[in-house]
């Protein structure tokens, strides 16, 4: 089982600490108590505070935590959620937690939500790694912690076994994309589902079951990555986005798969298929519906595509995660 502390902070808002104890609890046992079908809890669930006491929120609700930091034993996740919308004030408020996760980072998993991700940034966690948070506070976040990657294009990112999660209800996304990366697709769309949730959002422009990789520090592959990300349901011309960001054709391809371990055009197919795959899990599209709307006119060729990374066709794919009645 997996080891989960959810911190609470003072003068946050609630949702953001109560929505992953939720998801993580519910994870592996709801779905199966809504189908009659056989289940177990996947996550070990805590909560903790600086001291132990009950904290204040934005709204008027106080949260009382199962024990202090000081008294948290070993676990493998650390989930941070708002801290609040005054950075400063969070940073000084939550000196105790910046150095508790300082600590932690060494061994366990940690992800910050919103303004939350503030104090993994103050922590030293983010430095040189991609990170995201709520779009009101990012030209702060910016100035604050000039080190960071900052992208508010996106809803989830993960890098080193540090997440980062955008604006407030992003904590949901971010949870449910915690829940595939530790116990597999399956289990996180039948939580998705018993919780009446869509499946992770990752991209605001695109949705996707995993983040392109993107921790590298190639500025040039950096913008091609990112106008893939807008365009990638277009007709995609690879050596005209290697002059549009400066480069021959074959040293963009050869540097693009040096910083993202794909070639441009393996890693187009994987954007439009993980998109796919989302589209099939929660939208009443048709096959060739899906096919069109990721870029693919020749649906013949996307299904071959679509198995050739999920090992199953689109219609098998969408019987077994698709929506429908869960009970």
């Amino acid at each position: 089982m997996i080891d989960v502390t959810v911190i609470l902070l003072e003068g946050g808002l609630p949702s953001t600490s109560m929505a992953p104890l939720e998801i993580f609890a519910c994870a592996g046992t709801l779905w199966g108590m809504l189908t009659g079908k056989p289940g177990e809890p996947r996550f070990r669930v805590r909560t903790a505070t600086i001291d132990g006491k009950a904290t204040e929120n934005f709204v008027p609700v106080s949260l009382v935590p199962t024990m202090s930091l000081a008294d948290v034993p070993k676990t493998d996740l650390v989930m941070v959620p708002t801290a609040g919308m005054d950075l400063e004030q969070a940073r000084v408020r939550n000196a105790r937690v910046i150095e508790w996760l300082k600590r932690r980072s060494r061994t366990s998993a940690v992800a910050g939500v919103c303004t939350g991700v503030s104090l993994l940034a103050a922590a030293g966690l983010l430095d040189g790694r991609p990170a995201t948070t709520h779009w009101g506070v990012i030209d702060q976040c910016r100035v604050r912690y000039p080190n960071v990657q900052w992208n508010t294009e996106r809803f989830v990112t993960e890098a080193d076994n540090v997440f980062c999660g955008g604006g407030l209800y992003a904590s949901i996304d971010l949870s449910l994309y915690l829940v595939e990366r530790f116990c597999g697709h399956e289990v996180a769309v039948q939580t998705a589902k018993a919780l009446l949730l869509e499946t992770p959002r990752i991209w605001q422009s695109a949705y996707a079951a995993q983040p392109p990789r993107s921790a590298h520090d190639d500025e040039p592959v950096q913008r091609a990555q990112k106008w893939l990300f807008t365009n990638f349901r277009e007709p995609i011309d690879l050596d005209g986005l290697a002059e549009r960001v400066g480069m021959s054709p074959r040293n963009f391809a050869r540097r693009f798969k040096a910083a993202t371990g794909e070639a441009p055009l393996a890693y187009l197919h994987r954007l439009r298929i993980d998109t796919a795959r989302h589209y099939l899990e929660s939208a009443h599209k048709s096959v060739q519906d899906v096919s069109l709307e990721v870029g693919y006119e020749d649906v013949a060729f996307f299904r071959q595509l679509f198995r050739r990374h999920t090992g199953t066709s689109p219609r098998e794919y969408r019987a077994r995660f698709g929506p429908r009645r869960v009970a």
